[in-house]
């Protein structure tokens, strides 16, 4: 029973539904104009955490063939889980989250069924079009910013917390698709490096980590947010983009590994950033 609970667990991905969370929970916080009801933020935020597991169990449904290559300990593929399983789960986290959202708002709903909908066609089809899939990911994750924007009624204010998500994902989409070549290649998938070799994703990737650097001065310079913002990401997160662009540039498939996980680390400090210099 613990290890079908496990299973459960693992497949949402839990700790990327946790960043997801904090991400609404930040988001809500940094755009309020009053402050809004805890009850408000916790239920807004858990919609969007249940939208992204959701989100994860179907991207492994489609991707069971692809991960006997590239990611052999998953759920799925141990047999731990079920496909059966796995699609009432998927079906249930989805319903609860879309409850929750009508009961908040009809633009929450809106945002949620529109996510749903969209992490549904990437899985089943926008991830083997090149470029397409990324662009996808990285979109649905400036969108959570929006939609904590949109639950406080002031979704302007998200804007540059959505484009600091969206670049970040966009980097790590990218890099991923560097781990996974193997697996994507046996499964017909056209992604970035497949098309273009590794050296090229590499590159791609490192541009954009230097634009998200540069990117990183504008909010400080035009006084959108304070010194605390500022500090934490010349001393924190500037610094783990540079070592991610030296391990771009080595040639150890332990490098690209330690990139992604970097990247993830850098969403969490960002947002703390961004939250205290708010």
């Amino acid at each position: 029973m613990l290890k079908k609970f496990s299973a459960y667990i693992k497949i949402t991905r839990l700790f990327n539904a946790a960043i997801t969370f904090c991400v609404v929970v930040v988001s809500m916080l940094i755009s309020q104009e009053n402050p809004a009801e805890i009850s408000l933020i916790l239920l807004a935020s858990l919609a969007a955490a249940l939208t992204a597991a959701a989100g994860n169990v179907i991207n492994d449904l489609f991707d069971i063939e692809t991960d006997k290559t590239a990611h052999p300990d998953r759920v799925l593929i141990t047999g731990r889980l079920t496909k059966t399983e796995a699609k009432f789960e998927y079906f249930l986290l989805n319903t609860i989250a879309a409850i929750i959202a009508a009961y908040l708002s009809l633009s929450s709903f809106l945002i949620v069924l529109f996510s749903i909908s969209l992490l549904y066609i990437y899985s089943a089809y926008l991830k083997k079009i090149l470029l397409v899939g990324n662009i996808t990911v990285a979109i649905l994750t400036g969108l959570a910013f929006i939609y904590g924007g949109f639950v406080v009624k002031n979704p302007e204010a998200a804007v540059i917390p959505a484009l600091f998500a969206f670049f970040i994902n966009l980097i790590r989409e990218i890099v991923k698709d560097i781990q996974d070549i193997d697996g994507d290649e046996k499964q017909n998938i056209i992604t970035f490096p497949i098309r273009y070799g590794i050296q090229s994703a590499k590159k791609l990737a490192t541009i954009l980590i230097i634009i998200l650097i540069a990117f990183t001065f504008y909010p400080f310079v035009f006084q959108i947010y304070k010194i605390e913002f500022f500090v934490i990401v010349m001393i924190f997160v500037n610094p783990v983009f540079v070592v991610c662009i030296k391990n771009l540039l080595q040639k150890k498939a332990t490098d690209i590994a330690l990139t992604s996980n970097l990247l993830k680390l850098n969403m969490v400090i960002g947002l703390t950033a961004i939250y205290l210099g708010n």
